[in-house]
């Protein structure tokens, strides 16, 4: 009898929080990498649009980096349903049960699932200093030079290391690279420019501004199609038009809560999501950035959940192909 009171009592408790949402207390959302990242980024623009689309909300971001998104999403997943705890993952989200054979929390069954925000192009970029200048001069350059180059990514999980291992899957059996795993975006980023690794797989956020520099070249993006109307991207081909079969990769973003989370909060905070990715600035801030707004039915969370299903699905069976695991 005393425990089915406690249990009413936080039910009660629950009911009353979600009535009284947001309240004083700030909503944090929690990004599992590091700041200054590209998902960082979309971070922020995301806490600062859904601050005017929930009247009195104050949104904050917590960077909780460490083992490939993994420690981030643990904290999340055991904190307490009341909805000013969030979790904005990427492709991460479904790749992180494939490379972790012992992970601390189950993606589909531990989290609310809130809607996806946006979609983000990946680009294979190398150095300054290599001598190839378009895709096919690049592939005929790690065929000569098979065994002698690297690629690095931004750590275990990332987005950069699940792009990486993907295309490599597809020319790994006769340009083998060494791969160096660094602690994060900007020191990978900054090895690359500095010509200390000699390619990298990254999303377009953290790439478009470096390419259109000259700090780095860009030799292709992940998309089906070429990006025909991006301003700096649509002068290079898709790996799929330069003869990857199926390859179609985006690195997207969704927003999570802790499983528990009462409904009233949720449909909350799913509402002023949509809004904020129908406002012109956020649409704009991600547009310049080269990603591109989430408009169908994923923002819904049901829908979002069975995408990331379909991915984990996908990813795993890459990962178990590969044999190589973070653990």
């Amino acid at each position: 009898m005393k425990r089915l009171l406690v249990i009413a009592a936080a039910a009660l408790t629950l009911v009353a929080h979600a009535q009284s949402f947001p309240g004083s207390k700030p909503i944090s959302i929690v990004v599992p990498f590091a700041a200054g990242g590209p998902t960082d980024k979309v971070a922020r623009d995301l806490a600062i649009t859904m601050a005017k689309t929930m009247p009195g909300a104050n949104f904050v971001v917590e960077n909780v980096a460490g083992a490939g998104g993994t420690i981030g999403a643990s904290k999340v997943a055991r904190a307490n349903p009341d909805g000013h705890t969030l979790l904005l993952f990427h492709i991460g989200m479904a790749a992180t049960p494939a490379l972790y054979r012992k992970l601390s929390y189950k993606p589909l069954e531990d989290f609310e699932f809130l809607g996806m925000v946006n979609d983000v192009p990946m680009t294979l970029v190398g150095k300054p200093q290599l001598p190839a200048n378009t895709y096919r001069d690049f592939e005929n350059y790690i065929t000569a030079n098979a065994g002698k180059l690297n690629i690095a990514h931004a750590g275990l999980g990332s987005a950069s290391h699940i792009c990486g291992m993907l295309w490599q899957a597809q020319v790994q059996s006769k340009e083998a690279m060494t791969t160096i795993p660094f602690g994060g975006t900007a020191p990978a980023m900054n090895a690359l420019m500095a010509g200390q690794v000699d390619v990298m797989c990254d999303q377009t956020t953290n790439t478009t501004a470096q390419i259109e520099s000259g700090r780095i070249k860009a030799f292709a993006v992940t998309t089906a199609k070429p990006l025909a109307d991006h301003k700096v991207l649509k002068f290079y081909p898709s790996l799929q038009e330069m003869g990857i079969k199926n390859f179609n990769l985006t690195i997207w973003h969704g927003l999570y809560a802790p499983k528990g989370t009462p409904a009233a909060i949720t449909t909350a905070l799913n509402d002023a999501m949509k809004k904020a990715l129908k406002d012109p600035e956020f649409v704009k801030k991600q547009e310049s950035l080269g990603a591109l707004v989430v408009t169908d039915k994923r923002v819904e969370p049901a829908e979002h959940k069975k995408f990331v299903a379909a991915e984990i699905i996908k990813i795993k069976t890459a990962v178990d192909a590969s044999g190589k695991y973070a653990d």
